[in-house]
């Protein structure tokens, strides 16, 4: 199979001359300093003459892909250097396939639930390889739009390790095990991120999941212990459950998702509980011990008590660390941020001339949505636009079921700059569309500023991504929210429960 051959042969070679481990993808990096860059550098140059492209892209995600592509459909000649994941971590390891996982998941949820729907299921079976091997599909098709995108636009997609050997020049070691050394007039980084290991006493023994090889399981874990409570740890932990693993979550602040408004929070939390999920809150993990697969042990904090969880499997989810090192960046002059990102300004340039970062690596906002947005600044920025990062609207969703989803400040940001609020708030049961559903938790709210524009958007409940949506087209267009009011929507939908929302009573009115 196409992917499975492109895979194979990128984990070989990768092995071989990078260090890379296939099991654990994220984790390993063969270390050059400085010195080793150097050398390379002199001894590429006597050798091998750079070819010269109008555009050079070291990685292929969200922003890079489209770039190349839209580049080199007007003309330009476009090189993309890719490693391992053709068009980037979202179609291959990320949020189509954990989404792919998750609706699997959430399948399973109804089968548990179908009593409730006068239906009989009583003997049904979650076969988690097949799990898998439906994502691997939707994965290897995706691999294949991609490649071709590749080739009708004429991009040069060269398969290996890329690194700056000189400014505005890299150097790639190819799958096959062949050298070329290409030079842009403008270069693009986007190298992602990667997931993070603290420095936990025994986390790296314990050859702990992350959400690659959590994507990648054959049998379900007995009892899976999730390391942090952000986005992927609690998507990961909600479909784990509904799988039919046990599932425990250890976070080091005292709510989840501390960034959201406390009712937002408390609202995931309680379905959590409720569907048999495990949260240890404001808990510091002090140690690790065992292997993942077999049995592992956390030694955990709350407070001035010691505790221990033990379980058969852990997923690290304790945040991202960009891929900036160990590819030459001091020999391009670009620099980095304390935290190691690409120092960028606000068109996404970075401190070399002609050298521009986009997406995750940059320092942008983590979703594939602003990666994409990324790479129009870009765009537009090359052909003499003046096109920036700041002011932008950054809308998010969290998969769980239901998903929350928000647009716009929270209650919590508008009283901490002192910004007077009106809220409307209504339970997701007074969206009619949700009975038929038997999907009537949670909640939607809604700040409102003094001249009817709508500030903040927060919806917890049953396809919240899609009705917040809705809301946002209505802050671009700058419309007061009594145009959602007195619009008519069809019946019975759920973007119809906005008319509900805005025709309530405000719950809140925060005065200047």
């Amino acid at each position: 199979m196409l992917l499975e051959r492109l895979s194979s042969c990128l984990l070989s070679f990768l092995a071989t001359s990078t260090g890379f481990e296939p099991t654990a993808p994220e984790r390993n990096c063969r270390s050059r300093t400085a010195n080793d860059n150097q050398a390379i550098m002199t001894t590429t140059q006597d050798k091998i003459a750079p070819e010269e492209f109008d555009l050079v892209v070291l990685g292929s995600g969200e922003g890079s892909k489209f770039l190349a592509w839209t580049l080199a459909r007007q003309g330009k000649r476009v090189a993309v250097i890719e490693r391992r994941w053709i068009g980037g971590s979202c179609p291959n390891i990320a949020c189509l396939p954990s989404k792919n996982i998750i609706h699997s998941a959430k399948v399973a949820s109804f089968f548990a639930r179908a009593a409730e729907f006068g239906i009989s299921s009583d003997g049904f079976e979650v076969r988690v390889g097949e799990v898998t091997n439906r994502k691997r599909k939707m994965v290897e098709g995706l691999v294949e739009i991609h490649l071709r995108n590749f080739k009708d636009s004429g991009v040069d997609l060269l398969l290996g390790h890329g690194q700056f050997v000189g400014p505005k020049t890299i150097q790639v070691d190819l799958a096959d095990g062949t050298t070329r050394v290409v030079r842009g007039e403008n270069v693009v980084i986007g190298t992602g991120t990667r997931a993070r290991l603290d420095g936990i006493p025994g986390l790296a023994e314990a050859e702990p999941l992350t959400h690659i090889e959590g994507l990648e399981l054959e049998e379900l874990p007995e009892h899976l212990v999730v390391l942090g409570g952000g986005y992927v740890g609690l998507e990961f932990a909600q479909a784990m459950r509904r799988l039919g693993s046990r599932v425990t979550i250890l976070e080091r602040s005292s709510a989840l998702l501390p960034r959201e408004d406390r009712d937002a929070a408390a609202a995931l939390e309680n379905l959590l509980r409720d569907e048999g999920i495990e949260l240890l809150l404001n808990s510091k993990i002090d140690q690790v011990s065992g292997l993942c697969g077999q049995t592992v042990r956390i030694a955990y904090s709350q407070g001035t008590e010691s505790r221990a969880v033990d379980g058969t499997h852990l997923l690290v989810a304790l945040g991202r660390t960009p891929n900036t090192s160990e590819i030459g960046l001091e020999l391009a002059g670009v620099e980095l941020t304390d935290l190691g990102y690409i120092k960028v300004n606000e068109r996404l340039e970075t401190t070399a001339p002609g050298v521009w970062a986009i997406g995750e690596s940059a320092g942008s906002p983590q979703f594939t949505h602003i990666a994409y947005d990324d790479f129009r600044i870009v765009r537009d920025n090359l052909a003499g636009g003046n096109r920036v990062t700041t002011g932008r609207q950054v809308p998010l969703v969290l998969f769980t079921d239901p998903e929350l989803a928000r647009v716009g400040i929270t209650e919590t940001e508008a009283t901490a700059k002192q910004i007077p609020y009106r809220l409307f708030k209504i339970p997701m049961a007074s969206v009619l569309r949700t009975r038929t559903l038997s999907e009537t938790s949670g909640f939607m709210k809604d700040l409102v500023e003094a001249d009817d524009r709508i500030l903040g958007f927060t919806v917890f409940g049953v396809d919240g991504g899609e009705i917040m949506s809705v809301v946002q087209v209505a802050m671009i267009a700058g419309l007061p929210y009594t145009a959602l009011r007195d619009a008519i929507l069809a019946h019975p939908t759920l973007a119809e429960g906005l008319t509900v929302l805005f025709s309530s009573t405000p719950q809140v009115e925060m005065q200047p």
